[in-house]
């Protein structure tokens, strides 16, 4: 046998060298995110008075988030936006944004589909991309774009019950307002490009109707009755109108709940007994806990989740799309409530940010205070109605009404990640122009409401 070949020096080196590289790639994150845990931990200031007060601040609110606005705010508007995603074509709202639509009916209905489709800032971008390349106009495409996360329908039911009617009706108007003159001045800035676009546009084809739109119709109103109903506030005076209907409303609701029992039977193949025993259910609890009514109101909502998934076909995806949209944004949505309250406090209380901070950069109306607002919120990236609880936060610790709503027509209709992709799709130069006019016309909006409100 002949000996083998002695290995040298170099071929050594460069053996062990193969075999022990490492694959950084792979490792770096977890890495990163083992090591920064650790040092947080290791540097976690637990005997500070301040830090304690800011975790026990963000459980309270929480806490308090749990109790006020979850069960009677967010279930119901979770199963309507379930229902928008399953029962609204998104091919029939589409279709009125193609170069061949008149453009009062184009950027009319692209300025309100956000209602319609419920979708999020990244939600928004395939949409977007996808109407873009079938031969959207670039004015409709924009507006829908900047409307869409803005004024989604979760989005503007808790603006209004958390933050006040005021920046919620605000931000509904301004999303709507704003999202009409950004489409136009894109437009006009790109009008050549637009011109040779729109003769090679393609239109969306004709939607398959499943339900005539007056069904639809009823059955949305249904349950925005029992939404609107079962969070109505008590209000500050004892007598008048507000205070009557606010004396009844689990009445009202109730009796929407029931309308809404019916449209199940009659339209969705639920079977009828299901319904009275729902009712039966609903009303054994409401009679044991007369001054609790949030017991009769849950039992309500399992006995109507119950139904839907026991019932085979429409309601069975209903349930799940509606299941899609609790497993995105409710763990986004409760972690931003502790950070919230970790960092700012509850409105009246102090987290680890103080209060002072917020006033010097977004006090008052103050044209720099309002930009500086914009410019945050569109780099920014606010997973969806996360900029409640935070915004929240921030008016408690002295924001100015103005620049909170600055903050919330800019920071939900953009971000690093979501300019990024606009830029792949739309070209530097266009990208540019439409984020500049986000940042102006949400500091413009900001400024007008918070002289409004002053």
């Amino acid at each position: 046998m002949s000996k083998p070949e002695a290995l040298t020096k170099d071929d050594y080196t460069e053996e062990v060298i193969e075999e022990s590289q490492i694959n950084w790639s792979e490792i770096r994150k977890p890495l990163f995110l083992l090591v920064a845990s650790f040092l947080i931990l290791f540097w976690l200031p637990v005997e500070m008075e301040k830090f304690r007060n800011a975790i026990y601040e963000s459980l309270a609110l929480a806490r308090w988030y749990a109790r006020e606005h979850v069960l009677t705010c967010l279930v119901p508007a979770l199963f309507i936006a379930g229902a928008i995603a399953r029962f609204v074509s998104q091919a029939a709202v589409m279709k009125y944004l193609g170069a061949g639509a008149r453009k009062v009916v184009s950027y009319g209905v692209a300025s309100v589909s956000g209602t319609i489709l419920a979708v999020c800032s990244c939600t928004v971008l395939p949409l977007f991309a996808g109407i873009w390349k079938r031969g959207a106009g670039l004015g409709p495409a924009i507006a829908f774009l900047y409307s869409g996360p803005a004024i989604n329908v979760l989005a503007i039911v808790l603006t209004a019950r958390i933050l006040g009617l005021q920046l919620g009706i605000a931000r509904a108007i301004g999303a709507v307002a704003f999202s009409i003159p950004i489409g136009l001045i894109m437009h006009f800035l790109f009008y050549k490009e637009e011109q040779e676009k729109a003769a090679a546009a393609l239109h969306m084809p004709e939607p398959e109707v499943e339900r005539p739109l007056w069904q639809n119709a009823t059955f949305f109103a249904s349950m925005v009755g029992v939404l609107i109903f079962a969070t109505w506030g008590k209000p500050a005076s004892p007598a008048g109108f507000w205070n009557a209907v606010y004396q009844i409303k689990w009445w009202v609701t109730g009796v929407f709940a029931l309308f809404h029992g019916l449209l199940l039977v009659a339209w969705f193949n639920v079977r009828a007994n299901k319904i009275l025993i729902s009712a039966v259910i609903v009303a054994l609890f409401a009679f044991l806990f007369p001054h609790e009514p949030l017991v009769a109101f849950s039992a309500g909502i399992i006995c109507h989740t119950l139904c839907l998934v026991t019932t085979r076909g429409e309601t069975e995806s209903w349930f799940l799309s509606t299941w899609d949209f609790t497993r995105q944004i409710m763990p986004l949505l409760l972690g931003g409530v502790l950070v919230a309250g970790l960092l700012l406090g509850r409105p009246g209380h102090e987290g680890l940010i103080p209060s002072r901070w917020v006033e010097s950069l977004v006090g008052g109306n103050s044209l720099i205070a309002n930009l500086f607002a914009s410019v945050i919120g569109a780099f920014m990236y606010f997973a969806t109605l996360t900029e409640v609880p935070i915004l929240q936060g921030l008016l408690g610790s002295g924001m100015g009404k103005g620049p909170a709503l600055a903050l919330l027509l800019a920071g939900p209709a953009l971000s690093l990640p979501n300019m990024l992709v606009i830029r792949s799709v739309l070209g530097t130069k266009k990208t540019l122009a439409y984020v500049s006019l986000v940042v102006v016309m949400s500091t413009l909006a900001g400024m007008i409401f918070g002289m409004l409100v002053s």
